[in-house]
């Protein structure tokens, strides 16, 4: 009978693997987005669209990866325990990255789409 607790036991229960399974992923999406980031800007692309490729770059399909290492593995493996324990890192180091993103915004040159005003749609009453 499976345990619907189980990776959660696996998680609480061994924190070194947790932790040796957050430490590479950490370099992993500190690099990924970084170096993304940058080779953006030297192609020239404008913050946004910079932005955009280096989220993509950083992002990974957990729940694939969750699926083939159950399917492969077994729920119990640490291939399995490695797919939970990503998307735990991954939520809140990209939701980091939003801010740093935000910050980032300075080390690219100004476009008319970030230095023009939202234009309020026509007929909309301003109050």
């Amino acid at each position: 009978m499976h345990r619907h607790g189980h990776h959660l036991d696996a998680i609480t229960s061994k924190p070194l693997d947790v932790v040796r399974i957050a430490l590479p992923l950490l370099a992993y999406f500190a690099v990924m987005w970084a170096g993304s980031m940058a080779v953006g800007r030297m192609a020239g692309l404008d913050h946004s669209r910079a932005t955009t490729l280096a989220f993509t770059a950083a992002g990974n399909n957990f729940e694939l990866a969750i699926a083939v290492a159950v399917a492969t593995f077994g729920a119990t493996s640490g291939q399995a325990l490695a797919g939970v324990v990503g998307p735990l890192i991954e939520v809140p180091v990209l939701i980091g990255l939003v801010h740093v993103a935000l910050a980032a915004r300075r080390f690219f040159p100004r476009t008319a789409a970030t230095t023009a005003t939202v234009a309020a749609p026509e007929g909309s009453a301003h109050v």
